[in-house]
């Protein structure tokens, strides 16, 4: 696990490429702290941040070919390259290393771009091909690690967080007004785009191919899409079920450093911890919150039936607020998903033990783990209906006053792709109360229209689950995962997320997943004799976070403060956010999620001045000219 940064440019000073390089090594040390590295020629310039993990004494990047002609720096892990090292001596290969990324370089010889296909892991990766004059930049299916880039006075930065390339870039940098946006609904940023007008992500399953001349192509290799052929016989699936995630565990286990488990008070980090378990004495780190809704509680319960080494920590209101900030800043950009902060917290204390560490996200979309996806068997009697009986009586509800019976048949009169955008909606048709009036109000809808398309001939479920996968996994769930996990130099593995599990996931039908207000039915009977009987039926609960109730007081009053005094005034109605507050703190709404993803956007744009104003740049001044 690592950090990789690179810039293509046939026009640079070679000490200027050499030392942005070693500024964009510097910004994100945290990534690799075991050691470092840069190497530069006439157009291309890679740099390298190593976390030891595989091969810790031989694995140095940047990696070559047996010639020279190629040169690789990879972040991730590789799960199958020992297969595929054997594979490639055979066929006359000589390595140099046994590190995992070693097997990239020699399939790319045999195989050229096609060679992408046959990995299997988590991964990004820099691959420049001299006698081609070219630099591939590839990303894994689901986009677990990181990989953003930027087009700057003419040259081409690369690097695994966006930190880095805004402490080189030339050009001044502003908040991009689209993005802004959608965050507001989201809490995140979607697609390929970033907070930073300008500086985009590498789309997951996608690679770029970049030129000299600065011409980038992208090509996509993988998306996700259901089987055409569904199973029949629901117990041998179960069985399919088990061992696909069974043998992804097992080689997600492979680390020569300690190998630790997150466990929470849910089932899917309770079938990883179970299965890791059965290979020796375990690390198990759970984070809980004072008060009612203590995880804690049930895992550590969870902890003594596994018979694990158990660790776990209690944050109280105090010792939250006061990571905030720098957890804003290790994410990059807004991420206002409350969970981050706890996650954090537990990747620091999990370092202090291991240095990788497994999880159990995707599972949720996956296997069709969120409670919303009950929603369409919920909403079937009135979806049912004619259009020509839903268009009218839609209308109608709109002018009724909000209520739990209105909201229930405007929804099933609403067709999917106009309701449902993933797992968090937070400001939608109140949106433009908190815009400043000079930005636009785009449409999100349009934003997913291509997936929805996509998907024109799935079921909603299935509907659902193609958003989630393309939106709320690779922009919310895997950025905070990564981030935090790497800000404590702490590799975070998911073995839900692996094409095998993936494979046998995406041919399960529908039913046997939701079934009688039950989700994930298949996976939890897959797993009923490991996994403790306080778990396997609990419904799915997310991170219990209080805001709600911290807001109420003077907390509440603390961030409005903030808010007021970031200068964002540019983006945001100060008048109604206060009245946000108010309406919060006298019980007439829940504002907790609104308040916060405003928050969370105050706290980053006041970082971001900070770092213009150290880097003697002009961002601060360029952004609020919006």
């Amino acid at each position: 696990m690592c950090g990789i940064n690179g810039i293509v440019d046939n026009t640079s000073v070679h000490s200027i490429m050499q030392e942005d390089l070693l500024k964009m090594n510097e910004q994100m040390i945290h990534r690799g702290p075991d050691d470092q590295a840069i190497w530069s020629d006439d157009q291309i310039g890679l740099g390298f941040c190593r976390l030891a993990i595989i091969n810790p004494s031989t694995g140095m990047q940047p990696l070559t070919n047996e010639d020279g002609t190629l040169r690789l720096i990879c972040n991730g892990e590789i799960y199958n390259y020992q297969e595929l090292r054997m594979n490639l001596i055979a066929r006359g290969h000589r390595f140099t290393t046994k590190s995992d990324a070693e097997v990239l370089l020699h399939l790319y010889e045999d195989l050229g771009e096609a060679f992408i296909y046959e990995l299997r892991g988590m991964f990004a990766f820099l691959l420049w091909d001299e006698q081609q004059k070219r630099l591939i930049a590839g990303r894994d299916p689901f986009g677990i690690k990181p990989l953003h880039y930027c087009i700057d006075d003419g040259r081409v930065l690369l690097s695994s967080e966006i930190s880095s390339l805004v402490r080189v870039r030339r050009e001044h940098s502003k908040v991009d007004a689209k993005s802004y946006a959608h965050y507001l609904t989201l809490q995140y940023v979607p697609g390929v785009n970033t907070m930073f007008e300008g500086i985009k992500s590498v789309r997951p399953g996608s690679y770029l191919c970049i030129e000299t001349s600065g011409k980038i192509i992208s090509k996509t290799y993988w998306s996700p899409q259901p089987s055409t052929v569904e199973p029949t016989d629901r117990n041998d699936w179960k069985t399919n079920i088990r061992e696909s995630i069974k043998n992804s565990v097992k080689v997600h286990m492979q680390s020569d450093v300690p190998v630790g488990s997150f466990l929470s008070s849910g089932i899917d980090s309770t079938i990883i911890t179970a299965l890791m378990r059965q290979y020796g004495p375990l690390h198990t780190f759970s984070i809980g919150f004072e008060g009612e809704q203590n995880e804690c509680e049930i895992s550590r319960e969870t902890a003594k039936q596994l018979d694990t080494i158990h660790h776990e920590q209690t944050l109280s209101e105090e010792a939250y607020f006061k990571l905030v900030d720098e957890v804003i800043r290790k994410l990059n950009q807004p991420i206002a998903d409350p969970s981050a902060i706890p996650l954090y917290a537990l990747c620091k204390m999990a370092k202090e033990k291991v240095t990788v560490v497994l999880s159990g996200e995707g599972a949720d979309e996956l296997f069709a783990g969120y409670r919303i996806y009950q929603e369409p068997e919920a909403l079937k009697a009135i979806a049912s209906l004619p259009d020509v009986l839903k268009k009218p009586l839609r209308h109608a509800l709109s002018k009724l006053p909000s209520m739990y019976g209105v909201n229930y048949l405007q929804r099933a009169c609403t067709p999917l792709d106009e309701r449902f955008v993933g797992n968090a909606k937070i400001f939608h048709d109140d949106k433009s109360s908190v815009l400043n009036k000079r930005l636009i109000n785009y449409n999100l809808y349009e934003e997913m229209s291509k997936f929805y398309e996509e998907a024109r001939n799935w079921n909603d479920v299935q509907k659902m689950q193609h958003i989630d996968m393309n939106f709320w996994l690779p922009g919310d769930i895997l950025v905070k995962g990564d981030r935090m996990s790497m800000a404590n130099s702490l590799e975070l593995r998911v073995p839900f997320l692996d094409m095998e599990v993936y494979n046998v996931a995406r041919a399960t039908p529908t039913r046997w997943l939701i079934d009688k207000g039950t989700t994930k039915r298949l996976l939890r009977e897959a797993f009923a004799d490991i996994v403790p009987e306080h778990v396997l039926h609990r419904p799915k609960l997310g991170f219990p976070v209080p805001l709600r109730k911290w807001l109420k007081g003077d907390r509440g009053t603390a961030i409005v403060e903030r808010i007021a005094a970031s200068n964002v005034g540019d983006f945001v109605d100060l008048h109604y956010v206060e009245q946000l507050l108010h309406e919060h703190q006298v019980g007439k709404k829940d504002n907790s999620r609104k308040l916060w993803v405003i928050y969370v956007f105050a706290v980053w744009f006041e970082q971001q001045a900070q770092v213009i104003e150290s880097n003697e740049k002009l961002i601060g001044k360029t952004s609020a000219r919006l």
